[in-house]
Protein backbone atom coordinates (compact mmCIF):
# COMPACT_ATOMS: atom_id res chain seq x y z
CA UNK A 1 0.00 0.00 0.00
CA UNK A 2 2.86 2.03 0.75
CA UNK A 3 3.81 2.16 -2.71
CA UNK A 4 0.29 2.72 -4.13
CA UNK A 5 0.00 5.63 -1.55
CA UNK A 6 3.14 8.05 -3.18
CA UNK A 7 1.46 7.45 -6.17
CA UNK A 8 -2.01 8.87 -5.38
CA UNK A 9 -2.34 12.23 -5.08
CA UNK A 10 -5.31 14.06 -3.37
CA UNK A 11 -7.51 16.86 -4.25
CA UNK A 12 -4.96 19.42 -3.92
CA UNK A 13 -2.78 17.45 -6.76
CA UNK A 14 -5.74 16.81 -9.08
CA UNK A 15 -5.23 20.16 -10.99
CA UNK A 16 -3.38 20.06 -14.01
CA UNK A 17 0.40 20.86 -13.44
CA UNK A 18 0.48 24.50 -13.75
CA UNK A 19 3.67 24.98 -12.79
CA UNK A 20 4.99 22.71 -15.55
CA UNK A 21 2.33 24.04 -18.39
CA UNK A 22 4.32 26.83 -19.88
CA UNK A 23 6.64 23.65 -21.06
CA UNK A 24 4.61 23.67 -23.79
CA UNK A 25 3.56 26.77 -25.65
CA UNK A 26 0.70 26.71 -28.22
CA UNK A 27 2.31 26.87 -31.65
CA UNK A 28 2.89 29.69 -33.28
CA UNK A 29 0.57 30.87 -36.43
CA UNK A 30 0.85 28.75 -39.45
CA UNK A 31 3.33 29.98 -42.08
CA UNK A 32 1.05 30.02 -44.90
CA UNK A 33 -2.97 30.39 -45.26
CA UNK A 34 -4.28 27.27 -46.75
CA UNK A 35 -7.80 29.03 -47.13
CA UNK A 36 -5.80 31.60 -50.05
CA UNK A 37 -4.00 28.16 -51.54
CA UNK A 38 -7.85 26.30 -52.14
CA UNK A 39 -9.68 30.04 -52.17
CA UNK A 40 -13.21 29.22 -51.83
CA UNK A 41 -12.69 25.37 -50.91
CA UNK A 42 -14.33 25.25 -47.38
CA UNK A 43 -16.92 28.36 -48.08
CA UNK A 44 -18.25 26.50 -51.08
CA UNK A 45 -22.20 25.49 -50.68
CA UNK A 46 -23.30 22.30 -53.18
CA UNK A 47 -26.04 23.10 -55.13
CA UNK A 48 -28.97 21.11 -53.56
CA UNK A 49 -30.54 18.11 -54.71
CA UNK A 50 -34.61 17.19 -54.48
CA UNK A 51 -35.77 14.62 -52.28
CA UNK A 52 -35.57 12.15 -54.89
CA UNK A 53 -31.31 12.03 -54.61
CA UNK A 54 -31.50 11.78 -50.09
CA UNK A 55 -33.82 8.62 -50.94
CA UNK A 56 -31.50 7.27 -53.25
CA UNK A 57 -28.69 7.55 -50.85
CA UNK A 58 -30.87 6.48 -48.01
CA UNK A 59 -31.58 3.30 -50.37
CA UNK A 60 -28.17 2.52 -51.43
CA UNK A 61 -26.88 2.89 -47.79
CA UNK A 62 -29.50 -0.15 -47.17
CA UNK A 63 -28.26 -1.76 -49.94
CA UNK A 64 -24.18 -1.67 -49.70
CA UNK A 65 -24.22 -0.76 -45.78
CA UNK A 66 -24.02 -3.70 -43.32
CA UNK A 67 -27.06 -2.33 -41.07
CA UNK A 68 -26.16 -1.75 -37.44
CA UNK A 69 -26.53 2.04 -37.28
CA UNK A 70 -30.57 3.28 -36.83
CA UNK A 71 -30.05 6.22 -38.80
CA UNK A 72 -32.01 9.73 -39.25
CA UNK A 73 -33.63 9.70 -42.70
CA UNK A 74 -31.35 12.69 -43.61
CA UNK A 75 -28.13 13.21 -45.70
CA UNK A 76 -25.61 15.99 -44.41
CA UNK A 77 -23.58 17.35 -46.89
CA UNK A 78 -21.98 20.21 -45.27
CA UNK A 79 -21.51 22.32 -42.42
CA UNK A 80 -19.94 25.47 -40.53
CA UNK A 81 -19.17 26.37 -37.09
CA UNK A 82 -22.71 24.63 -35.07
CA UNK A 83 -24.69 24.42 -38.23
CA UNK A 84 -25.10 21.94 -40.66
CA UNK A 85 -27.00 21.53 -44.24
CA UNK A 86 -28.15 18.17 -45.76
CA UNK A 87 -28.26 17.38 -49.50
CA UNK A 88 -31.96 19.48 -50.00
CA UNK A 89 -30.24 22.71 -48.18
CA UNK A 90 -31.94 22.36 -45.37
CA UNK A 91 -30.40 24.20 -42.45
CA UNK A 92 -29.63 22.62 -39.00
CA UNK A 93 -28.33 23.66 -35.64
CA UNK A 94 -26.06 20.87 -34.73
CA UNK A 95 -26.66 20.11 -30.89
CA UNK A 96 -24.95 16.66 -31.32
CA UNK A 97 -21.66 17.77 -32.65
CA UNK A 98 -21.11 13.48 -33.85
CA UNK A 99 -21.64 11.95 -30.57
CA UNK A 100 -19.41 15.25 -28.40
CA UNK A 101 -16.41 14.77 -31.25
CA UNK A 102 -16.79 18.27 -33.45
CA UNK A 103 -15.58 20.27 -30.35
CA UNK A 104 -14.46 23.15 -32.66
CA UNK A 105 -17.19 22.46 -34.88
CA UNK A 106 -17.16 21.92 -38.84
CA UNK A 107 -14.68 23.72 -41.20
CA UNK A 108 -13.16 25.47 -37.99
CA UNK A 109 -10.26 27.57 -40.14
CA UNK A 110 -7.34 26.78 -37.57
CA UNK A 111 -8.56 22.91 -37.86
CA UNK A 112 -8.36 23.10 -41.59
CA UNK A 113 -5.34 24.67 -41.53
CA UNK A 114 -3.49 22.30 -39.45
CA UNK A 115 -4.80 19.26 -41.71
CA UNK A 116 -3.77 21.06 -44.73
CA UNK A 117 -0.29 21.74 -43.30
CA UNK A 118 0.43 18.30 -42.26
CA UNK A 119 -0.80 16.43 -45.02
CA UNK A 120 1.64 18.25 -47.35
CA UNK A 121 4.65 16.64 -45.03
CA UNK A 122 3.71 13.34 -44.12
CA UNK A 123 0.44 11.64 -43.09
CA UNK A 124 1.64 7.91 -41.36
CA UNK A 125 4.63 6.15 -40.51
CA UNK A 126 3.47 3.30 -38.17
CA UNK A 127 5.10 3.40 -35.04
CA UNK A 128 8.18 1.92 -36.03
CA UNK A 129 9.74 5.39 -36.05
CA UNK A 130 9.56 8.58 -34.14
CA UNK A 131 7.48 11.62 -35.34
CA UNK A 132 7.27 14.92 -33.50
CA UNK A 133 3.83 15.74 -33.85
CA UNK A 134 3.02 12.32 -31.82
CA UNK A 135 5.77 13.75 -29.02
CA UNK A 136 4.07 17.01 -29.07
CA UNK A 137 0.51 15.97 -28.79
CA UNK A 138 2.02 13.25 -25.71
CA UNK A 139 3.81 16.49 -24.46
CA UNK A 140 0.64 18.72 -24.25
CA UNK A 141 -1.63 15.88 -22.49
CA UNK A 142 1.21 15.03 -20.13
CA UNK A 143 1.93 18.07 -18.75
CA UNK A 144 -1.37 19.27 -18.25
CA UNK A 145 -2.82 16.74 -16.45
CA UNK A 146 -2.18 14.18 -13.49
CA UNK A 147 -0.16 12.11 -15.86
CA UNK A 148 3.47 10.53 -16.88
CA UNK A 149 2.42 9.08 -20.26
CA UNK A 150 0.90 8.99 -22.75
CA UNK A 151 -0.36 6.01 -25.03
CA UNK A 152 -2.17 6.63 -28.31
CA UNK A 153 -4.83 4.64 -29.96
CA UNK A 154 -7.56 5.50 -32.38
CA UNK A 155 -11.05 5.43 -30.96
CA UNK A 156 -12.63 5.36 -27.52
CA UNK A 157 -13.07 1.64 -27.20
CA UNK A 158 -9.88 1.22 -27.93
CA UNK A 159 -8.18 3.09 -24.94
CA UNK A 160 -10.51 1.29 -23.00
CA UNK A 161 -9.12 -1.75 -23.92
CA UNK A 162 -5.77 -0.26 -23.35
CA UNK A 163 -6.48 0.31 -19.73
CA UNK A 164 -8.05 -2.94 -19.20
CA UNK A 165 -5.03 -4.67 -20.35
CA UNK A 166 -2.23 -2.32 -18.76
CA UNK A 167 -4.43 -2.62 -15.47
CA UNK A 168 -4.13 -6.67 -15.34
CA UNK A 169 -0.55 -6.76 -16.56
CA UNK A 170 0.13 -3.92 -13.80
CA UNK A 171 -2.02 -6.50 -11.10
CA UNK A 172 0.26 -9.14 -12.00
CA UNK A 173 3.63 -7.14 -11.70
CA UNK A 174 2.43 -5.56 -8.14
CA UNK A 175 1.48 -9.68 -6.94
CA UNK A 176 5.28 -10.37 -7.72
CA UNK A 177 4.35 -12.96 -10.21
CA UNK A 178 6.24 -13.25 -13.94
CA UNK A 179 3.61 -11.94 -16.04
CA UNK A 180 3.80 -13.80 -19.14
CA UNK A 181 3.28 -17.02 -16.87
CA UNK A 182 0.21 -18.06 -18.05
CA UNK A 183 -0.69 -20.65 -14.76
CA UNK A 184 -0.02 -17.68 -12.68
CA UNK A 185 -2.86 -16.12 -11.08
CA UNK A 186 -3.47 -12.12 -9.79
CA UNK A 187 -6.06 -9.97 -9.55
CA UNK A 188 -7.29 -9.51 -12.68
CA UNK A 189 -11.66 -8.65 -11.78
CA UNK A 190 -12.91 -4.98 -13.17
CA UNK A 191 -15.59 -2.81 -11.21
CA UNK A 192 -17.66 -0.54 -13.60
CA UNK A 193 -21.08 0.83 -12.87
CA UNK A 194 -25.04 0.88 -13.91
CA UNK A 195 -25.62 2.98 -16.91
CA UNK A 196 -22.30 3.02 -17.99
CA UNK A 197 -20.92 2.83 -21.49
CA UNK A 198 -17.22 2.24 -22.25
CA UNK A 199 -17.46 1.13 -25.79
CA UNK A 200 -18.34 -1.97 -28.49
CA UNK A 201 -15.29 -4.18 -28.34
CA UNK A 202 -15.19 -7.24 -26.28
CA UNK A 203 -13.33 -6.14 -23.27
CA UNK A 204 -15.00 -2.78 -23.18
CA UNK A 205 -18.15 -3.89 -24.09
CA UNK A 206 -18.17 -6.34 -20.96
CA UNK A 207 -17.41 -3.19 -18.71
CA UNK A 208 -20.97 -1.99 -20.32
CA UNK A 209 -24.24 -1.77 -18.72
CA UNK A 210 -26.84 -2.51 -21.55
CA UNK A 211 -27.51 -5.83 -22.01
CA UNK A 212 -28.42 -5.45 -25.06
CA UNK A 213 -25.50 -4.22 -26.51
CA UNK A 214 -23.88 -8.17 -24.72
CA UNK A 215 -26.08 -10.82 -25.05
CA UNK A 216 -25.73 -11.49 -29.13
CA UNK A 217 -21.93 -11.81 -28.09
CA UNK A 218 -21.79 -13.85 -25.48
CA UNK A 219 -19.96 -14.77 -23.87
CA UNK A 220 -18.51 -12.19 -21.76
CA UNK A 221 -15.07 -11.21 -20.99
CA UNK A 222 -14.67 -13.02 -17.48
CA UNK A 223 -13.85 -11.13 -14.51
CA UNK A 224 -16.58 -8.51 -14.49
CA UNK A 225 -18.38 -6.31 -11.35
CA UNK A 226 -21.29 -4.58 -11.80
CA UNK A 227 -21.67 -1.89 -8.84
CA UNK A 228 -24.48 0.64 -8.85
CA UNK A 229 -23.58 4.14 -9.69
CA UNK A 230 -23.17 6.83 -6.78
CA UNK A 231 -23.90 4.20 -4.44
CA UNK A 232 -20.33 3.83 -2.60
CA UNK A 233 -21.74 0.74 -0.11
CA UNK A 234 -22.58 -1.32 -3.42
CA UNK A 235 -19.16 -0.53 -4.44
CA UNK A 236 -17.21 -1.50 -1.77
CA UNK A 237 -18.88 -4.71 -1.53
CA UNK A 238 -17.31 -5.60 -5.26
CA UNK A 239 -14.06 -3.77 -4.99
CA UNK A 240 -12.12 -6.48 -2.95
CA UNK A 241 -8.42 -6.71 -1.95
CA UNK A 242 -6.40 -9.75 -3.66
CA UNK A 243 -9.53 -9.95 -6.41
CA UNK A 244 -9.96 -6.30 -7.99
CA UNK A 245 -7.38 -4.75 -11.01
CA UNK A 246 -9.26 -1.73 -11.55
CA UNK A 247 -12.16 0.10 -10.98
CA UNK A 248 -13.48 2.06 -14.38
CA UNK A 249 -15.88 4.77 -14.15
CA UNK A 250 -17.27 8.11 -15.87
CA UNK A 251 -16.96 11.22 -13.77
CA UNK A 252 -19.83 12.22 -15.69
CA UNK A 253 -21.79 9.62 -17.48
CA UNK A 254 -22.74 10.38 -21.09
CA UNK A 255 -24.83 7.75 -22.96
CA UNK A 256 -26.35 6.31 -19.45
CA UNK A 257 -28.05 9.40 -19.10
CA UNK A 258 -26.07 12.86 -18.59
CA UNK A 259 -25.26 12.27 -14.72
CA UNK A 260 -22.67 13.69 -12.92
CA UNK A 261 -20.82 11.83 -10.35
CA UNK A 262 -20.91 13.32 -6.67
CA UNK A 263 -17.73 14.21 -5.28
CA UNK A 264 -18.14 11.82 -2.21
CA UNK A 265 -18.62 9.46 -4.73
CA UNK A 266 -15.29 9.56 -6.85
CA UNK A 267 -13.52 10.12 -3.53
CA UNK A 268 -14.80 7.05 -1.84
CA UNK A 269 -13.95 5.17 -4.95
CA UNK A 270 -10.08 6.54 -4.85
CA UNK A 271 -9.77 5.44 -0.82
CA UNK A 272 -11.28 2.27 -1.80
CA UNK A 273 -9.12 1.67 -4.24
CA UNK A 274 -5.96 2.37 -2.03
CA UNK A 275 -7.22 0.08 0.42
CA UNK A 276 -7.64 -2.45 -1.89
CA UNK A 277 -4.27 -2.44 -4.01
CA UNK A 278 -6.70 -1.54 -7.43
CA UNK A 279 -6.28 1.07 -9.72
CA UNK A 280 -8.94 4.04 -10.47
CA UNK A 281 -9.76 4.75 -13.76
CA UNK A 282 -11.53 7.56 -15.47
CA UNK A 283 -13.72 7.08 -18.80
CA UNK A 284 -13.09 10.86 -19.92
CA UNK A 285 -14.00 10.00 -23.64
CA UNK A 286 -17.60 12.10 -23.47
CA UNK A 287 -16.80 14.44 -20.71
CA UNK A 288 -12.96 15.05 -20.75
CA UNK A 289 -11.26 17.89 -22.64
CA UNK A 290 -13.46 20.84 -21.97
CA UNK A 291 -16.68 19.79 -22.70
CA UNK A 292 -17.77 20.20 -18.91
CA UNK A 293 -16.28 23.73 -18.55
CA UNK A 294 -12.79 21.94 -17.31
CA UNK A 295 -10.08 20.67 -18.92
CA UNK A 296 -10.75 17.87 -17.56
CA UNK A 297 -14.34 15.96 -16.17
CA UNK A 298 -12.65 15.15 -12.98
CA UNK A 299 -11.12 18.34 -11.87
CA UNK A 300 -14.86 19.12 -11.21
CA UNK A 301 -14.30 16.41 -7.68
CA UNK A 302 -10.64 17.15 -6.57
CA UNK A 303 -10.22 13.45 -7.62
CA UNK A 304 -7.17 12.06 -9.72
CA UNK A 305 -7.23 8.91 -11.42
CA UNK A 306 -4.11 6.13 -12.23
CA UNK A 307 -5.52 6.44 -16.12
CA UNK A 308 -7.72 8.37 -17.79
CA UNK A 309 -9.01 7.27 -21.35
CA UNK A 310 -9.64 10.18 -23.79
CA UNK A 311 -11.09 10.11 -27.19
CA UNK A 312 -14.06 11.82 -28.72
CA UNK A 313 -13.28 15.92 -29.19
CA UNK A 314 -9.57 15.67 -29.24
CA UNK A 315 -8.90 15.43 -32.64
CA UNK A 316 -11.89 17.32 -33.82
CA UNK A 317 -13.06 14.94 -35.99
CA UNK A 318 -10.62 12.65 -36.93
CA UNK A 319 -10.37 9.31 -35.28
CA UNK A 320 -8.07 9.13 -31.77
CA UNK A 321 -8.01 8.21 -28.54
CA UNK A 322 -5.73 8.09 -25.86
CA UNK A 323 -4.51 6.70 -22.04
CA UNK A 324 -3.00 8.78 -19.98
CA UNK A 325 -1.03 7.22 -16.85
CA UNK A 326 0.78 7.62 -14.06
CA UNK A 327 4.32 6.60 -14.28
CA UNK A 328 3.83 3.67 -11.47
CA UNK A 329 1.49 2.00 -14.44
CA UNK A 330 3.44 3.07 -17.50
CA UNK A 331 6.64 1.06 -15.50
CA UNK A 332 5.15 -2.35 -15.93
CA UNK A 333 4.13 -1.53 -20.18
CA UNK A 334 7.49 -3.20 -22.13
CA UNK A 335 7.93 -3.14 -25.83
CA UNK A 336 5.34 -5.62 -27.66
CA UNK A 337 2.70 -5.35 -24.78
CA UNK A 338 0.34 -3.19 -26.85
CA UNK A 339 0.29 -1.29 -29.96
CA UNK A 340 -1.72 -0.13 -32.91
CA UNK A 341 -0.87 0.42 -36.38
CA UNK A 342 -2.48 3.75 -37.17
CA UNK A 343 -2.41 5.49 -33.75
CA UNK A 344 -1.02 8.51 -33.06
CA UNK A 345 0.08 9.21 -36.47
CA UNK A 346 1.35 12.43 -37.67
CA UNK A 347 -1.77 13.81 -39.36
CA UNK A 348 -4.14 13.26 -36.51
CA UNK A 349 -1.71 14.04 -33.78
CA UNK A 350 -0.84 17.72 -35.49
CA UNK A 351 -4.56 18.78 -36.16
CA UNK A 352 -5.37 17.48 -32.27
CA UNK A 353 -2.07 20.12 -30.56
CA UNK A 354 -4.59 22.80 -32.54
CA UNK A 355 -7.77 21.51 -31.06
CA UNK A 356 -6.20 21.19 -27.75
CA UNK A 357 -4.58 24.44 -27.68
CA UNK A 358 -7.58 25.91 -28.67
CA UNK A 359 -9.34 24.47 -26.06
CA UNK A 360 -7.06 24.56 -23.07
CA UNK A 361 -7.22 28.62 -22.64
CA UNK A 362 -9.28 29.62 -19.72
CA UNK A 363 -11.60 32.18 -21.70
CA UNK A 364 -12.02 28.81 -24.17
CA UNK A 365 -13.05 26.85 -20.78
CA UNK A 366 -14.98 29.93 -19.36
CA UNK A 367 -17.19 30.21 -21.88
CA UNK A 368 -17.78 26.56 -22.58
CA UNK A 369 -19.31 26.77 -19.04
CA UNK A 370 -21.43 30.25 -19.23
CA UNK A 371 -22.51 28.67 -22.52
CA UNK A 372 -23.84 25.57 -20.89
CA UNK A 373 -25.30 27.21 -17.80
CA UNK A 374 -27.10 29.55 -20.43
CA UNK A 375 -28.20 26.38 -22.36
CA UNK A 376 -29.60 24.80 -18.68
CA UNK A 377 -31.71 27.79 -18.35
CA UNK A 378 -33.50 27.98 -21.64
CA UNK A 379 -34.73 24.52 -21.59
CA UNK A 380 -35.84 25.06 -18.06
CA UNK A 381 -37.89 27.78 -19.03
CA UNK A 382 -39.07 26.93 -22.80
CA UNK A 383 -40.23 23.45 -21.36
CA UNK A 384 -41.19 25.23 -17.98
CA UNK A 385 -44.85 23.60 -17.02
CA UNK A 386 -44.81 20.60 -19.25
CA UNK A 387 -45.40 17.43 -16.62
CA UNK A 388 -43.35 15.30 -18.61
CA UNK A 389 -39.98 17.03 -18.09
CA UNK A 390 -38.79 15.28 -14.55
CA UNK A 391 -35.05 17.25 -14.82
CA UNK A 392 -32.87 19.46 -16.86
CA UNK A 393 -29.40 18.48 -15.76
CA UNK A 394 -25.27 17.98 -16.67
CA UNK A 395 -22.54 20.28 -16.77
CA UNK A 396 -20.75 22.64 -19.13
CA UNK A 397 -22.16 21.74 -22.46
CA UNK A 398 -22.85 18.05 -21.63
CA UNK A 399 -26.89 18.17 -21.07
CA UNK A 400 -29.39 16.19 -20.21
CA UNK A 401 -33.67 16.69 -19.96
CA UNK A 402 -35.02 13.59 -18.66
CA UNK A 403 -38.25 13.08 -19.16
CA UNK A 404 -41.17 10.55 -18.18
CA UNK A 405 -41.37 8.85 -21.64
CA UNK A 406 -39.09 7.33 -24.36
CA UNK A 407 -37.08 11.06 -26.06
CA UNK A 408 -37.09 9.81 -29.49
CA UNK A 409 -40.22 11.31 -30.58
CA UNK A 410 -39.30 14.89 -29.36
CA UNK A 411 -35.39 14.40 -31.26
CA UNK A 412 -37.33 13.38 -34.34
CA UNK A 413 -39.40 16.39 -33.66
CA UNK A 414 -37.07 18.57 -33.56
CA UNK A 415 -35.13 17.51 -36.33
CA UNK A 416 -37.69 18.12 -38.71
CA UNK A 417 -37.77 22.16 -37.02
CA UNK A 418 -34.33 22.29 -37.50
CA UNK A 419 -32.54 21.41 -34.16
CA UNK A 420 -30.39 18.13 -34.45
CA UNK A 421 -30.16 16.30 -30.99
CA UNK A 422 -29.60 12.90 -29.67
CA UNK A 423 -31.02 10.39 -26.84
CA UNK A 424 -29.40 8.88 -23.58
CA UNK A 425 -30.08 6.74 -20.67
CA UNK A 426 -33.01 4.28 -21.66
CA UNK A 427 -34.14 6.62 -24.51
CA UNK A 428 -36.08 8.56 -22.22
CA UNK A 429 -33.12 11.00 -21.86
CA UNK A 430 -32.81 14.29 -24.79
CA UNK A 431 -28.95 14.68 -25.12
CA UNK A 432 -27.32 17.59 -25.73
CA UNK A 433 -23.61 17.82 -26.64
CA UNK A 434 -22.81 20.35 -29.09
CA UNK A 435 -20.11 22.02 -30.83
CA UNK A 436 -18.20 24.00 -27.89
CA UNK A 437 -17.91 27.11 -30.28
CA UNK A 438 -21.83 27.48 -30.96
CA UNK A 439 -22.90 30.99 -30.28
CA UNK A 440 -25.82 32.68 -27.54
CA UNK A 441 -28.05 32.93 -30.40
CA UNK A 442 -27.72 29.32 -31.06
CA UNK A 443 -28.39 28.60 -27.68
CA UNK A 444 -31.40 30.36 -27.44
CA UNK A 445 -32.70 29.09 -30.88
CA UNK A 446 -32.29 25.46 -29.54
CA UNK A 447 -34.01 25.64 -26.53
CA UNK A 448 -36.87 27.60 -28.22
CA UNK A 449 -37.02 24.43 -30.83
CA UNK A 450 -36.38 21.66 -28.26
CA UNK A 451 -39.32 23.16 -25.95
CA UNK A 452 -41.73 23.78 -29.00
CA UNK A 453 -41.08 20.28 -30.23
CA UNK A 454 -41.51 18.51 -26.65
CA UNK A 455 -44.96 20.93 -26.66
CA UNK A 456 -45.95 19.05 -29.77
CA UNK A 457 -45.49 15.17 -29.50
CA UNK A 458 -46.80 15.92 -25.65
CA UNK A 459 -49.09 19.01 -24.66
CA UNK A 460 -48.85 20.35 -21.22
Amino acid sequence: MAHLQQHHGRAAAAQPKRARQLAVAPRAALAFNPASLFKGLTNSKPAPKDAAFTKQVIADEAKYVLQTYGRAPVVISHGKGAKMWDVEGKEYIDMAAGIAVNALGHTDSQWYAALVEQADKLAHTSNLYHTQPQVELAKRLVENSFADKAFFCNTGTEANEGAIKFARKWARVQAGIDPYDGDAVAPYELVSFTSCFHGRTMGALALTYKEQYKTPFYPMMPGHQLAEYNNLESAAAVIKKGKTAAVFVEPVQGEGGVTPSTQAFLKGLRQLCDEAGALLVFDEVQCGLGRTGKLWGHQLFGVEPDMMTLAKPLAGGLPIGSVLLKQHVADVMKPGDHGSTFAGNPLVCHVACTVFDIINSPSFLASVEAKGERLRAGLRRTMAGNPHVQEVRGVGLLVGVQLDMMAGPVVDTARDMGVMAITAGKGDVIRLVPPLVLTDAEIDKACEVLGAALNKVAPK
